[in-house]
């Protein structure tokens, strides 16, 4: 069967909003028009996505694998028509991922300088998307931190960065200058056992004296609060950052921003490590 997107999109709105009335008025559609829709919808696929009661609307098994799936080609399918636009505009434009606490101002700032015709958006990417969204083509190239799948992607390392213990003020620990992984055993390791959205959750939990957690020291110089202290862990090899393009798009500004951002930012080898400071 050919898939109809427009069926997608529906299915998308009722899996997010887990109700048929607001999932219509978010789509600006009559709901019994939207609920026939996603009825003919399960015939064509021959399964049931959505479980329905008076009061809410759960995903079954095979509806949970598509709304996966679906956020996936929807997104694809999104930035493909954005760039066929730009194109009939005649626009050249870049957009450059970074993990958290990475930062990629002075490679954009030396790319704008020799490239004023391209357009560059930044964006900042979520602690769990990492290679996500140059697989997606949300981004044309990544300021990454390991690990991630590079399958399909060409990575050009560009230096380390070590990682640091975050605790709260009250752990028993946070009064050493540094630790070691045999300090941590037996600790709740936040993401480790419990997954968090974003990290400004991730650090009020560990706040909150939920768990612990070890964050790239550039990251900790982005988010630093009184009620959290970061300490260094002596055997803890550092992380690799490196810039990553897919390998069929690595041409044109992305191929360029690559080689700048390669000479920007990868450090003097005596800098190897990071020198980032720790927050106070």
């Amino acid at each position: 069967m050919d898939l109809d997107l427009r069926k997608l999109r529906y299915f998308v709105a009722v899996a997010e909003h887990r109700h048929f009335a607001r999932a219509a008025q978010a789509l600006f559609i009559a709901q019994p028009v939207l609920s026939r829709q996603i009825r003919t919808f399960e015939r064509e696929l021959g399964c049931q996505l959505l479980t329905r009661t008076t009061r809410s609307v759960e995903l079954t098994p095979a509806g949970r694998r598509l709304y996966d799936e679906a956020r996936r080609i929807t997104t694809v399918v999104d930035v493909a028509l954005q760039r066929v636009h730009e194109a009939a505009r005649g626009e050249q434009r870049l957009v450059v991922a970074f993990s958290p606490g990475l930062h990629v101002s002075d490679a954009v700032r030396e790319f704008t300088a020799s490239h004023p015709d391209v357009v560059v958006d930044v964006l900042p990417l979520r602690w769990w998307e990492r290679d996500v969204p140059l697989r997606e083509g949300r981004a044309h190239v990544g300021y990454l931190r390991r690990p991630f799948d590079d399958t399909g992607l060409r990575t050009v390392p560009v230096g380390h960065e070590t990682k640091v213990a975050c605790l709260p003020v009250t752990h028993p620990l946070a009064d050493r200058p540094t630790l070691t992984s045999a300090d941590l055993d037996g600790e709740a390791i936040i993401d480790a056992g419990r997954r968090t959205s974003s990290l400004e959750e991730k650090f009020e939990l560990i706040a909150s004296g939920l768990g612990i957690s070890l964050v790239p020291v550039s990251v900790a110089g982005s988010y630093s609060r009184p009620d959290l202290v970061y300490l260094p862990v002596t055997d803890i090899l550092p992380v690799e950052t490196c810039l990553a393009v897919p390998q069929d798009g690595c041409a044109g500004p992305a191929a360029d921003f690559l080689d700048i951002a390669t000479a920007v930012l990868r450090p003097p080898a005596r800098d190897a490590g990071t020198s980032t400071p720790l927050p106070t």
